[in-house]
């Protein structure tokens, strides 16, 4: 399918809806589609809200800030309030759901007509997704996947709009995925989790895959490609200064962290 046929039926989806609001975290999905109803929606019928959190890194709250800035989006900034849920925290296997509940319900707080739009796309059909749930129950709308649309698309969608800071960027969920099951989330453990997975990208190829894990044995660090140790040493000496255990590295796995999903 050509990237004209798969904007048309993105943009059929877009058009259902009188008043729009999209969920962005910062990530290629729910950006590459704000930038699309930006695009193709009426002047002052769609809003963009970002949630803060200590589980969203500041680096993709800057993208967000200055994308609107240079497209004109109107955007607001709110917290999503997710840490202040117990059930959250406890890091349980339907933890997403929480998330997810928090941040519809805030956006609703705040814009109480028209639709809530996320980036889910064809691809998170295939994946144990609570927070879909939440989703459903509240009524969110996904775009993406009323067009058929996945994430192969969305980057295609991404490079032709212009999106260069997210088109390439491997998958980037909250920092809380990055904490096994049954860990309790704490905002010191992101906080270390970002300023890890920063250092890290600095040392290695552009976009390159990483996850810096909380597991049960400490500290584990995953890349996508061969261990790159210098960049390996960095994380043990970061676990060093902060007196964590570090569990040494291992290939990336999509969702490791994630204990005891439903199949």
């Amino acid at each position: 399918m050509s990237a004209e046929a798969i904007e048309h039926q993105l943009a059929a989806a877009l058009a259902r809806h009188a008043w729009l609001t999209v969920a962005v975290s910062g990530g290629v999905d729910s950006m590459t589609l704000a930038a699309l109803a930006q695009a193709h929606r009426p002047a002052g019928a769609t809003r963009m809200v970002h949630a803060l959190s200590p589980a969203v890194p500041a680096a993709a709250t800057a993208r967000v800030r200055a994308r609107a800035a240079r497209d004109g989006w109107r955007l607001e900034v709110v917290g999503a309030g997710e840490f202040e849920d117990p059930r959250y925290r406890a890091n349980p296997v339907d933890r997403c759901y929480y998330c997810k509940t928090h941040l519809y319900d805030r956006i609703r707080e705040r814009v109480p007509e028209g639709a809530i739009a996320s980036g889910a796309n064809l691809d998170d059909l295939g994946d144990y997704r609570p927070g879909l749930t939440a989703a459903a129950e509240r009524g969110v709308i996904h775009p993406f996947i009323e067009a058929g649309i996945g994430k192969e698309h969305i980057r295609l969608l991404a490079r032709r709009h212009g999106l260069d800071e997210v088109a390439e960027r491997p998958a980037e969920p909250c920092l809380s995925s990055r904490v096994e099951t049954g860990i309790a989330i704490s905002a010191d453990d992101l906080a270390f989790i970002e300023q890890a997975e920063a250092s890290l990208a600095a040392a290695l190829p552009a976009n390159a895959t990483l996850r810096c894990r909380m597991t049960a044995r400490g500290v584990m660090v995953e890349l996508g490609e061969a261990a790159h140790m210098p960049a390996v040493d960095i994380v043990r000496r970061l676990c060093g200064e902060a007196g964590r255990a570090f569990a040494g590295v291992r290939p990336y796995r999509r969702g490791s962290a994630f204990l005891g999903a439903p199949a």
